[in-house]
């Protein structure tokens, strides 16, 4: 787009530019052109901020292409919170701040995990007490330690003057005007446990929460007149609908030595901070977006409805008090004249048409038009506007059919649409996971219906089998051992390679254990678990192996020790016993051992050791998993070191623990994989798509 242009300007001048579009791709094109006309010195890295991996991949993608840079190379990207703690080390020191903070989140969580059996004789923390009734495998002491690590974590970057009242003692609330209340009797809890915390912290690290590092950051950085080198020279806010208050201070802080330039995603080219609460505080005088002319002043709430765009009004509120932030640091007069253009709006409509009913729609938010009256006319919209529509079913099976039925109408009859340009969102991705797979997934490649589809939000040990086999491994204690669990096992690559069994040796192995009357339990002893009385070896696992390979010994005889020789094994056939036996063995040995609590220590050995000796990795991919399982387990012995735990911990909550970093590490799967995307119904998914459904 010729308007959207970029002066040339040579040299990295800092400051703070916020460029506003109701497109991304148009931000997207802008920050390639300011790239490319002004690139930082050799070896020098470009950073971004953005609020998810996949915005990250769509931002590099277009970077790479012919239009952008023709290269995605020397390029960081961060998300907000790990930017503003780099930002701290750089400006207070490295020596001074350490890599992690021992009041990030995944720290808090052991810390408060160690704590909250010493507090069960308190009365102040009665509510915390009464929750922990009852908890037999520590998991409600796991569950509330990670709620209790989130709430504090959001309380460091959305309320630090709180938490600063607190460390001082004084058990108030603040308002948003800076007026304080007195905390409610029922959360007089929250501040106590609080200062519990930082005097538990070691006294050099009590004073290096982001709540306090961020004031002496603020007045450190206003002193400087040079940047760190270890501060980036820019840094490009991309993507983002929100960002709190805290991390806009800091972008405020670092312009006056490096250049930060905001890309914000705005849907409405007037200024609509007006319809949120509190205003007048967000009103500005030099607000480069003015007031809509028929916009009165002042504005009645009561009247609201009948002002702004009720879409805009009921989902834009987050955006909203973003945009409403902005305008505090925003001084458009002093970056624009190095910009041809810094409100990139586009109209949805060209001029003397009426366009669709998705058009109509953007451009009355675009232009903050309010619901039409009674009597007033209405567009029109034509029967065949499929724009937007609406589709009834009666089962998730059965809307996964129709959508398939409307995607292939839509590549058959939309030029140039491309499965990569489609998004299918839904409010919970694992509940629908299974019906997409068995309506996209059950058709050939040749087939005129077959569509390339990925999951992006399927948790990671869902769609890939290694980590599947993990968490069936990891639930050895409370399982029951069936054939089914067995044979899930050995259909992971992985798995067979290490025992040694082919994929081809599954159906006669499957024969032999179903011939020999295998059906649960690995054994007597394990059985006792389920309440069954001790002895009871008849159709285990080891009563199976007993009779293949007496059967193997004897052939067809007498039953020997009551054990029923079965005499189906043999010949070459009869080496797949011994890799059978072995996975029983290991089986026992991993029951055994993951039954007994231990020291964070001893569950990374244990887990270290399980990875070893049931894994046997030929694909990059599972290689690239178990070194990610190893540096999580590193990760996790360091936090629980610095949290000073030391008491043995069940399998429930290690368990717990280690497959929800699983989870969180698959949000950095592949996403836009050049096939149509599914996804979670997300407010923060802001990437663009041609067609959404």
């Amino acid at each position: 787009m010729e308007n959207h242009k970029i002066n040339s300007v040579q040299e990295i001048v800092p400051g703070l530019s916020i460029i506003h579009s109701n497109h991304l791709e148009d931000l997207r094109k802008v920050a390639a052109g300011w790239i490319k006309a002004h690139p930082l010195k050799v070896l020098e890295t470009e950073q971004f901020i953005v609020q998810s991996n996949g915005m990250a991949q769509w931002l590099k993608l277009a970077l790479a292409d012919d239009d952008g840079c023709g290269i995605s190379a020397g390029l960081e990207v961060h998300l907000p919170g790990r930017y503003v703690w780099t930002a701290y080390r750089s400006v207070l020191g490295n020596d001074s701040i350490p890599v992690d903070s021992p009041y990030d989140r995944d720290r808090l969580v052991w810390r408060f995990f160690r704590l909250l059996p010493l507090l069960s004789e308190e009365e102040a923390f009665l509510p915390l007490n009464r929750f922990l009734e009852h908890d037999e495998d520590q998991r409600k002491q796991y569950q509330l330690a990670c709620h209790l690590a989130d709430l504090y974590d959001q309380y460091q970057v959305y309320r630090a003057d709180w938490l600063e009242d607190w460390s001082k003692g004084k058990d108030r609330l603040k308002t948003g005007r800076g007026e304080p209340v007195e905390l409610p009797l029922e959360h007089k809890w929250q501040a106590q446990l609080w200062r519990r915390l930082k005097n538990d912290i070691p006294t050099q690290f009590q004073e290096i929460g982001r709540a306090d590092l961020h004031q002496r950051f603020l007045r450190q950085i206003a002193q400087m007149d040079h940047r760190p080198d270890t501060l980036p020279p820019r840094v490009m806010v991309f993507g983002i609908s929100s960002l709190p208050q805290q991390v806009l201070e800091t972008l405020h802080a670092v312009s006056r030595l490096c250049q930060v330039l905001l890309f914000v995603h705005n849907p409405c080219r007037h200024f609509w901070a007006d319809i949120i609460e509190d205003r007048d505080l967000l009103r500005i005088e030099h607000a480069r977006h003015r007031s809509k002319d028929s916009m009165p002043d002042p504005l009645d709430p009561e009247l609201l409805h009948q002002h702004a765009n009720p879409l805009l009004a009921a989902w834009g509120k987050q955006g909203r008090d973003y945009i409403g932030l902005l305008y505090g640091y925003d001084e458009p007069d002093t970056y624009q004249q190095q910009f041809a253009q810094i409100d990139l709006f586009d109209d949805f409509i060209a001029q003397g048409t009426n366009g669709s009913l998705l058009q109509q729609v953007q451009q009355a938010i675009l232009d903050l038009v309010p619901l039409p009256g009674e009597k007033e006319d209405k567009q029109q919209v034509t029967e065949d506007d499929l724009s937007i529509s609406f589709q009834l079913a009666h089962s998730r099976q059965r809307e996964v059919e129709i959508l398939q039925d409307q995607l292939l109408h839509c590549f058959e009859t939309i030029e140039c649409l491309n499965p990569r340009d489609v998004i299918v969102m839904t409010p919970d991705i694992e509940a629908y996971a299974p019906h997409i797979e068995a309506v996209f997934g059950n058709l050939a490649f040749h087939d005129s219906r077959f569509i390339p589809f990925t999951i992006a939000d399927k948790p990671g040990r869902e769609s890939v089998p290694l980590l599947k086999a993990l968490e069936k491994l990891l639930h050895l204690p409370d399982s029951r051992m069936a054939v089914s669990d067995i044979m899930d096992l050995l259909e992971v690559p992985a798995f067979r390679n290490r025992f040694g069994v082919k994929e081809a040796d599954l159906p006669k192995l499957h024969q032999w254990i179903k011939g020999a009357g295998i059906s649960w339990g690995l054994n007597p002893d394990q059985r006792t678990g389920f309440g069954l009385p001790p002895g009871l070896e008849q159709n285990t696992w080891e009563f199976g192996l007993k009779r293949m390979l007496l059967g193997y010994a004897v052939g067809k005889a007498q039953e020997w020790n009551g054990i029923e020789p079965y005499d189906e094994v043999g010949g070459l056939e009869a080496a797949l016993i011994g890799p059978l036996a072995a996975v029983i063995e290991q089986m026992e040995s991993l029951w055994k051992i993951l039954s007994r609590p231990g020291s964070p220590e001893q569950w990374c050995l244990r887990i270290r050791s399980l990875a070893k000796n049931c894994f046997l990795p030929e694909e990059s991919r599972d290689r690239l998993i178990l070194n990610r399982l190893d540096e999580v387990l590193d990760n996790w012995l360091d936090a629980c070191t610095q949290a000073e735990l030391d008491r043995e911990l069940t399998l429930a909550v290690v368990r717990d623990f280690f497959l929800g970093m699983i989870i969180q590490s698959s949000i950095s799967q592949r996403f836009l994989a050049g096939m149509v995307n599914f996804g979670t119904l997300m407010p923060m998914r802001a990437i663009p798509f041609l067609n959404m459904l």
